[in-house]
């Protein structure tokens, strides 16, 4: 097996161990949708207008919060310095961190969202096109969440500037995934909005490792 695969299923055992991280962003993201009805009323049809925008909002929130974690818990240990130093470069490793990151919290959301679509009556024919744009975006949210949490790492207050310096950076991949589930509510095609999120997920597995180990080297420096 090779080092990326073994450093992923170790970030998954060690998730699976702990589990916290999966269960926090699970639980919050339930929580966050499920409020929403007693903030704005049971009227159905207001439920389902705005449920698009409650379920991509709380996937996003959620899945901020495991963020600070990605490389910390590495760094404080010693471990992202040997990470550093082993025959994988650096961006490869960024790339295996986002990818289990992926894993522990996008899936889980993934898997949630077709429950919380039900409760805020969301159109049945409309829960695909959920489907692929969490799938879509969730790993997008990671990679950029990614270079967020490799420049903050180490300080002071990195839990306060992360999300300041990555949610601007979100709005597109919320605009874009909102937009594709309008469009099929509407009866229009989203393949538009889904071939733009696709763009972004190949600008970010392009990009985001790369920007993510160089600030990572910053920091260990």
């Amino acid at each position: 097996m090779s080092i990326f695969l073994r450093l992923i299923r170790r970030d998954l055992r060690l998730a699976l161990r702990q589990g916290a991280d999966a269960a926090t962003a699970v639980l919050f993201f339930v929580l966050c949708v499920v409020l929403f009805p007693f903030g704005v009323g049971p009227e159905p049809n207001i439920l389902a207008r705005i449920a698009p925008g409650v379920i991509l909002v709380g996937a996003l929130l959620a899945s901020l919060l495991s963020l600070e974690r990605l490389f910390q818990a590495d760094h404080e240990d010693g471990s992202l310095e040997l990470l550093a130093l082993s025959p994988l470069p650096l961006e490869a490793v960024a790339l295996a961190k986002v990818a289990a990151h992926w894993l522990i919290t996008g899936v889980p959301l993934i898997l949630a969202a077709p429950l919380l679509a039900l409760l805020l009556n969301l159109e049945a024919g409309a829960f695909g096109v959920l489907l692929l744009t969490l799938v879509l975006a969730t790993p997008l949210l990671s990679l950029i969440g990614a270079v967020g949490a490799a420049l903050t790492l180490g300080a002071r207050r990195g839990g306060v500037l992360l999300p300041l310096l990555i949610l601007p950076l979100y709005i597109p991949v919320l605009i874009f995934a909102a937009a594709a589930i309008d469009a099929s509510l509407a009866g229009l095609t989203p393949r538009p909005h889904l071939l733009l999120l696709g763009g972004l997920l190949a600008a970010g597995v392009t990009l985001a490792p790369f920007a993510s180990a160089a600030a990572l080297r910053t920091a260990l420096d």
